[in-house]
Parts: structure tokens; sequence; C-alpha cells
């Protein structure tokens, strides 16, 4: 199999990635190796594997692979003395685990919506300074409101943009759960053909006959403590409107995250998305 010139061209100058030709049908636990040994690279360590010999088979033509890896300390850190366990409630009426919370008596960027508030935590700027990365978490009113939420979320795609607070307020109660998240979903194309999404042809990818997509891999990690955010994902791909008003706040405003939340790594200039997910327990892993 040949990669077109052009495809060739734009992997190596504009993605900054590499392609390599491997043999899938007489060597894939090689393949396997190679593959996984890129992603623990790529990623810091934090995904060690992402493929195993069973994801390959002999009509396997093309494989590729997407990694992702970011560290970012909190612009105010938290005071790791002041860290203390209290209860989180899980959802579908589980009981309350207790886990260690953060707390701060600083004022935060914090926004009021009908129905849910969001918290927007800033990350130390880096070497470039073009770019600048927060945190915001969406946490419902009620305990049982996350997917009620997400809906929202995805239902409009300015959605994120439109509800990331700008200004800060004084806070009384004010709780957030350190949380470890390591995620992987090995049917990712049978999710995205469900939602309509179509898997595509990639002839403009080889020279040969045309291909197409079969299989995406997806894992993904996210530490978040009192420092900052440690996070990676990867994915490997098989061939074969307005915004709304924030609410008026009251003097102090209670942000206490101890029911399920979603949260969203985002590069504030230009508003891109490098991880979203959601804590529905977090001594889950």
């Amino acid at each position: 199999m040949t990669l077109k010139p052009a495809f060739k061209r734009m992997v190596d100058e504009e993605y900054k990635a590499a392609a390599k030709l491997v043999d899938f049908k007489n060597k894939p636990g090689e393949v396997v190796n190679q593959v996984n040994e890129w992603v623990k690279k790529e990623t810091n360590g934090l995904i060690d594997s992402v493929v195993s010999p069973g994801d390959f088979t002999e009509l396997t033509l093309l494989v590729l692979a997407n990694a992702l890896y970011f560290k970012g300390a909190w612009v105010k850190k938290f005071d790791v003395s002041r860290t203390r366990y209290n209860d989180f409630y899980p959802p579908s009426g589980q009981a309350p685990v207790q886990v260690p919370f953060m707390t701060s008596n600083e004022d935060q960027f914090i926004s009021t919506y009908e129905g849910f508030k969001v918290l927007r935590l800033d990350y130390e700027q880096g070497g470039d300074l073009n770019r600048s990365f927060s945190m915001c978490f969406f946490l419902p009113d009620e305990r049982d409101g996350l997917c009620g939420l997400m809906e929202r979320a995805c239902s409009k795609p300015e959605f994120l943009n439109c509800h990331v607070p700008y200004k800060k307020v004084p806070v009384g109660q004010f709780r957030i759960p350190k949380f470890k998240i390591l995620s992987k979903f090995d049917d990712l194309d049978e999710r995205l053909d469900h939602l309509g999404v179509p898997l595509g042809c990639l002839s403009e990818v080889v020279e040969d006959e045309p291909i197409s997509l079969s299989k995406i891999i997806h894992k993904a990690f996210v530490e978040v403590n009192g420092e900052g955010t440690e996070a990676a994902a990867v994915t490997v791909m098989h061939r074969y409107g307005a915004c709304p008003r924030s609410s008026s706040l009251p003097k102090y405003v209670n942000f206490v995250a101890d029911h399920p939340f979603m949260f969203v790594i985002r590069e504030k200039v230009t508003g891109v998305v490098l991880f979203v997910g959601q804590v529905l327990n977090p001594q889950d892993r």
C-alpha cells in the first residue's frame, strides 16, 4: 500500500507526524509494540498501551494514531493542608463516598445559570505566550442533573464557549474533589455510527484501491489535584447563536462539587477543547 504524496506531505509538514510501513499480516505483535511504545512516549508514560494483537487482522491495511498530552499547574494552587474528606454523592441513589476535597477562600471565576453553575480554574502560562489554558467545571444544581446538563451541552456547538465565566466573585462554600480517570472505548466506531457520524472512505489517503475506516479505539487519562492537572488521550483508527447571560449573583457564591459534574480543558484564546469528561465518582478509576 502506498500513501499519496499529498497526504504524506500534509502528515509531515502540517501535523508534524510520521508515517511508517509495517507488516500487519506477518508481524502483528511487532506492530503492537511499536504503536504502544509510541503512545507511551507521546503521553509521558500516562498511557502505556492502547492496542493489543487482537486489534489487528490480516485485513488491516492502515492504522492512524493520535496522542495528546497535557500538564498544567494552577495559577492559584490549593493549600494541601486544607484538603478535607467529605461526602460525594454518586448517581443512581448510590451511597455517598468519602473523598478528598480541595478548598479555597480566594475569589473564583464562577457564573450561575438556570439549573447549573460553571467554575473556571486557570493554568499557569506556558512557554507559548499565544496559548493559555483553563479547566471549566459544569456543576448541575441537582444531584441527578448531569445527564440533562450534558444533553444541553451537546445540543448546541456554542454551548461551552457561551458559558465560560469571565468575572471573579467571592465564594462561600467552595469544594472541588481530587480525581483520577482512566477510560477506554474499543467500540468508538460503533458509537459514532449510532450517532449518525459516517466513518467515511479514505480514497485521498492511499494510491491503491480505496480503503475505509473500520475501527476506532480511544483511551484517555485525566488527574486533577491541588497542584494542577495532568492529562493524556490517544485515539487509534483502523482502516479497512446568542449566548445566555449569567444570572445575577448573590454576595457570596457556593460551589460545592459533591455530586456528578462535567469538566472541560480548553484553550482560552481559540476555545479549542482538548479534553472533556464527567466525574460520576472520584473513587472510580
